[in-house]
């Protein structure tokens, strides 16, 4: 499970992602923060996050869930790619994905996704805590 948040969109924004297991037990939680970025950036640095996690895992048939429907048709080539900065991230969430034996990309809906959601905001939550503590 993948997903990204921005608040503002531009704004703050984070990503997170969730490895699981086959029958969909949680192993592991990631979180970053991504500074200023829009929805669709943060989305995709979700994924590629989960994607570099699995390389180095070694998994080798993989199936991606996130809630978003622009991600998930991009990557299945029903949209095209438009934005400058999305390009980049597409190509390199491609690369990742072509190391793969096989996989699928999933579109969820945001009540499936919650565990992915929550470590987005995590990314943003902590770094404006180390903000202010600073």
């Amino acid at each position: 499970m993948v997903d990204g948040a921005a608040r503002g969109n531009p704004g703050e924004a984070g990503c997170g992602a969730v490895i699981c297991k086959e029958n969909g037990t949680p192993v592991e939680e990631l979180s970053r923060y991504l500074g200023h970025a829009t929805n669709n950036v943060a989305e995709y640095e979700g994924l590629i996050m989960g994607l570099e996690a699995l390389v180095k895992l070694g998994k080798k048939r993989i199936r991606v869930q996130s809630d978003s429907q622009l991600l998930v048709r991009q990557l299945k080539g029903e949209y095209r790619v438009k934005d400058e900065k999305l390009k980049i991230l597409f190509q390199k969430a491609v690369a990742l994905l072509r190391q793969f034996e096989s996989y699928r990309i999933v579109h969820v809906p945001r009540e499936e996704n919650k565990l992915a959601d929550r470590l987005a905001n995590k990314g943003i939550d902590d770094a404006l805590k180390l903000r202010s503590a600073g």
